[in-house]
């Protein structure tokens, strides 16, 4: 019997979801950590499996990726020293390997807007649960900006979707879904507040959610330009019936930068 589209995204999620929570809301900051530990080097490896040709050169983006990532989370200090290091690191290794001269200053831009892409945003994640106050409430509410905004994007969009958003880009968006993801996201908002999250407060989850969904539709945006500039459909193919990590992830790695920006300048 075949599988629906719609049902196969669901039983692939399905048994992940309760774990993930779980992770999330553990009072040790560590197994989500690891959560983010495993994403990082699967992101990294989609990104560079589009954007790069030679396998010496994606694996030297994944694994001094992960390198920098981990150095950026486990010791805060490094942060002075691994962000230079993403730019210069590259540099070195295409000064000394630089192939076809003509196309080398394309792969080292893409080398290092990789490592930030694809190792560096995903780990605010982990950072909000680990750096700040009701950190695990953070990280749902991040989530839930993106998933929310997801779900009322495609409802409003297949309800009055009418006039395209930008169809050279992303075809199937609409101007409604975009207003519905703006709704739907609110919803997170309002729904965090009333049920496990009461000391965010209205008037802070509404900034928190509505500019997070602007920046979480700009993320889908931004990924749907890379795989049409990469000429590839799906980042990857380790979700059945979603694709790769980073089709899953790409709103979420311009909301959580946001997220924990805000926590931990304003909202404390």
């Amino acid at each position: 019997m075949k599988i629906g589209n719609t049902a196969l995204r669901i039983l692939t999620v399905a048994p992940l979801v309760p774990l993930l929570i779980w992770a999330i809301q553990a009072d040790n900051p560590l197994w989500f950590s690891l959560v983010i530990a495993v994403a990082t080097p699967l992101s990294l490896y989609e990104f560079f499996g589009m954007a790069l040709g030679d396998p010496a050169e994606r694996w030297f983006g994944v694994i001094l990726g992960t390198i920098l990532a981990a150095a950026f989370y486990w010791w805060p200090p490094s942060a002075t020293a691994v962000v230079p290091a993403a730019v210069l690191a590259p540099a070195l290794f295409y000064l000394f390997r630089f192939g076809d001269l003509q196309t080398v200053m394309a792969r080292l831009g893409l080398t290092a807007l990789g490592i930030f892409y694809g190792g560096f945003l995903i780990t605010f994640v982990a950072m909000q649960k680990r750096d700040l106050p009701n950190g695990g409430d953070w990280v749902l509410l991040t989530l839930m900006t993106a998933w929310f905004g997801d779900t009322g994007a495609y409802f409003a969009g297949r309800a009055f979707g009418k006039n395209k958003l930008y169809p050279a880009i992303s075809p199937g968006k609409t101007r409604a879904g975009a207003v519905g993801g703006l709704v739907g996201s609110l919803g997170a908002s309002a729904l965090a507040n009333l049920w496990f999250f009461p000391e965010l407060g209205w008037v802070h989850g509404a900034i928190v959610c509505l500019v997070g969904s602007m920046l979480g539709q700009t993320g889908d945006l931004v990924e749907s330009m890379m795989k049409r500039s990469f000429g590839v459909k799906d980042s990857g193919k380790l979700l059945p019936g979603h694709g790769g990590i980073l089709d899953r992830i790409d709103a979420v790695l311009f909301i959580a930068p946001w997220v924990f920006c805000y926590a931990t300048y304003v909202w404390r």
